[in-house]
């Protein structure tokens, strides 16, 4: 019993104890409710600022993204004392066994060339050229993309896109800024002034090398295209040769906005009809006219014996980088190789335009950015996609304004018949008398005459 007892005394005493604790349970959890809705509501406000901040965040990176900076070159000595080095331990092959170019660049050219590059040619002067124009850098589509920018000092200068090619580079352009842009300084009107843009070809240059595939000239159009409306044009026009030719081509097929029509001395002209004979091998078809047979013979010529370049690296351009990358003397015979470089190699004129010291600028450009791999990709990226092929360059989709210049050392004439076949809105087409493939190199007065007459409808 006593045992009894003692049992329920405590039960009333913890049942006593509870009915004391309920009203303090409940006022705790009335505190622990009311600070965890605090505590909610801080958290909802910190959420609210950390997705304001990664939003402020994200459009900082996109403007720093869309920033335009200025650039200016400069290559550290070490580099240049690297390249003399190279060229000073120059392994030379044996002498042809030709007396002409048949077998490619000949040994007394080629070191004629390499002791004055590592001897005589001066770098800092080529900077020098680089760095007297406004240039700028900005990222398009992941890709630093570098160009020279000159603004005209007429307010209604027409802005246009300039764009190079292989093997050449933004050097090729120098030459023609001034009397584009200042055209009473060289025999034009105040009327014919144009801005200029000219770009560096992603992989080129000091424009940053792709790490992926699909860089192709439809896609660097769309990029130009982009550039074009960062830096506030809304009317322009587009010119190019070589590379340039196609890229400036896939922009008037797109026709972005602002694109008024554009300018090629490479143009797409080759009939579908030629096009298969020429694939064949076989001979000019019939009833051609006989500036059709120049053509055709130049491009039979050009496929059989002349792109050899193209080929290698169209399908295996590491493969060839190697040597390329690592031979000064290599590289510059490789370039030199080019079709379009064959009248300056086998020339003796020192005041030959480009010189001597211009067309080192150029090949020193491409080793001083180590882009013998990065530039020949281009090739790759085109595929089979012939350059000159109407159908295979989608002539036909083209409605913008095309102009046509034809200068005579190109490396086939297109004929005015094959070019109105293939470009239905032809507005400007003209046969030269001098000049070749590098014809703003060649003939900078002359090509600048082209472009103010091209474009003139169009301002």
């Amino acid at each position: 019993m006593t045992k009894l007892k003692k049992v329920r005394y405590k039960t009333k005493v913890r049942a006593a104890g509870a009915f004391f604790l309920l009203p303090r349970l409940f006022v705790g959890l009335f505190v622990a409710i009311v600070f965890l809705a605090s505590s909610a509501c801080v958290l909802a406000q910190q959420s609210a600022q950390t997705a304001t901040q990664a939003q402020s965040a994200a459009q900082a990176i996109a403007a720093e993204d869309n920033a335009i900076r200025p650039f200016r070159v400069h290559v550290s000595q070490e580099a240049i004392v690297d390249l003399r080095r190279r060229i000073a331990a120059t392994r030379w092959t044996d002498k042809e066994t030709v007396a002409d170019q048949s077998q490619g660049v000949q040994l007394a050219t080629m070191k004629d060339l390499v002791r004055y590059w590592g001897t005589k040619y001066d770098w800092r002067k080529a900077e020098a050229k680089l760095n007297a124009l406004p240039q700028f850098v900005t990222n398009i589509d992941g890709l630093d993309i570098h160009f020279i920018h000159v603004r005209s000092k007429n307010r209604n200068a027409l802005p246009l896109i300039v764009t190079h090619g292989w093997p050449g580079s933004v050097f090729e352009q120098l030459k023609i800024i001034g009397p584009l842009t200042h055209p009473t300084a060289y025999g034009g009107r105040p009327e014919d002034a144009f801005d200029l843009v000219i770009p560096s070809i992603p992989g080129y240059g000091f424009s940053g090398k792709p790490t992926g595939t699909g860089w192709n000239p439809d896609r660097i159009a769309r990029a130009w295209a982009e550039l074009m409306k960062r830096l506030g044009y809304t009317r322009y026009v587009a010119q190019g040769g070589d590379w340039g030719s196609p890229i400036s081509s896939a922009m008037a097929r797109q026709a972005p906005a602002g694109l008024l029509g554009i300018h090629i001395n490479l143009p797409a002209t080759i009939p579908p009809d030629v096009a298969a004979v020429l694939a064949s091998g076989g001979s000019a078809p019939p009833g051609i006219s006989e500036k059709e047979r120049a053509a055709f013979n130049s491009l039979d010529t050009l496929n059989k014996k002349k792109r050899a370049y193209a080929v290698m690296m169209g399908t295996q351009p590491q493969t060839v980088g190697y040597g390329l990358t690592d031979s000064p003397a290599g590289l510059a015979a490789w370039m030199l190789g080019h079709p379009g470089f064959a009248q300056w190699a086998s020339s003796s004129d020192s005041e030959k335009s480009p010189t001597k010291d211009e067309v080192l600028d150029d090949i020193t450009l491409y080793w001083l950015t180590n882009s013998a791999v990065s530039s020949a990709r281009l090739y790759w990226e085109n595929g089979s996609t012939s350059l000159l092929n109407a159908a295979a360059q989608k002539t036909a989709e083209i409605s913008l304004p095309v102009a046509i210049t034809v200068f005579p050392e190109e490396l086939y004439q297109a004929p005015e018949t094959w070019s109105r076949r293939a470009y239905r809105n032809l507005s400007y087409f003209h046969e030269v008398d001098k000049g070749g493939h590098f014809a703003a190199w060649e003939q900078p007065q002359l090509f600048s005459e082209e472009i103010r007459a091209a474009f003139r409808s169009l301002r």
